[in-house]
């Protein structure tokens, strides 16, 4: 269960909500250019670029969950069980397996466009990071300072579709988020207007009545809804400080409250933490569950090279 959005106001912010049961020991990694990723097909690939997200470590190798490279393009994984399915190699295609795909698309492309042209050559391999590390069930969303496209290895492939609302979350497929949105075609910021019947004095009593219907539950279908209400919807002042507030405020929107929601072992899914990249400058902020202030941290202020 998670929630990814990507917000244009003066710069690209992308970010998202990590919402388990439990902590992987995750951090605040930073990649420098030419780092040696030996891929599970036996090649070692540099990075041209350098990226900040969060990540994992498992030795030596950023497990990144979401990142940003310094040319402004983001990505992330999000979980999708049920769905998700990967290949065996084959030989006219990039056999990348599941935990190299975000340093190679951040390492090597510079824009969305780019990014879905690697992608179209992709075969994403069922490899296991290790014997106790099998592949995650992960779709991805993609993001630049245009806008965003949305991955998803599918039986039949890996399909790519264009993202008008610049929101992920879980299953079902992409497509199914596409269409759903036309059940809510009817919202709107503004107070409620009575379009019941002209045989009835129906009037709003407060206001925000023209988002009744707006689902408020924590399911995959309606944290995309919801999302994208506010995302569509939203107001800035300018500003960092109010940009990233906002980014923030958009995505507890969204957030899982202990107790509120189990998993399927019976236990809290939380939003264990919120993130927001600037990513045309290259910072990280984030917050966790039992901390809510918000930490920056600078990509340009380490030697990226």
């Amino acid at each position: 269960m998670c929630t990814a959005i990507r917000y244009q106001n003066e710069h690209h912010y992308f970010g998202r909500t990590l919402d388990v049961e439990c902590s992987y020991c995750e951090k605040v990694v930073i990649t420098p250019r030419q780092y040696a990723f030996h891929l599970t097909s036996g090649q070692a690939y540099f990075n041209r670029y350098a990226m900040i997200g969060m990540a994992a470590m498992a030795g030596t190798v950023p497990l990144y969950y979401e990142a940003a490279n310094e040319r402004g393009l983001a990505m992330a994984g999000l979980n999708f069980p049920g769905n998700a399915c990967y290949q065996e190699p084959v030989e006219d295609k990039d056999n990348i397996a599941l935990f190299e795909l975000i340093p190679w698309i951040l390492g090597s492309a510079k824009s969305v466009d780019e990014a879905r042209t690697m992608l179209e050559h992709v075969n994403l391999v069922n490899t296991p990071f290790s014997p106790d590390m099998p592949p995650a069930p992960l779709h991805f969303i993609i993001s630049d300072s245009r806008g965003s496209i949305v991955a998803e290895p599918l039986k039949d492939g890996l399909k790519i579709y264009d993202n008008p609302y610049d929101v992920m979350t879980n299953n079902p497929p992409f497509d199914y988020h596409l269409w759903n949105m036309n059940n809510y075609l009817n919202l709107s910021p503004e107070n409620g207007q009575n379009r019941f019947s002209k045989r009835y004095e129906l009037k709003p009593y407060a206001v925000g009545m023209g988002a009744c219907g707006l689902p408020g539950d924590t399911s995959s279908a309606s944290r995309f809804v919801r999302a994208a209400f506010n995302l569509a919807n939203s107001k800035s002042a300018g500003g960092e400080e109010a940009n990233v507030t906002q980014f923030f405020h958009i995505l507890e929107s969204v957030s899982m409250v202990r107790g509120s929601t189990y998993t399927d072992s019976g236990k809290d899914d939380i939003t264990l933490y919120t993130c927001c990249i600037n990513a045309d400058q290259g910072i990280y902020y984030y917050k966790t569950y039992d901390n809510s202030q918000i930490t920056a941290i600078y990509a340009d202020r380490v030697d990226l090279n």
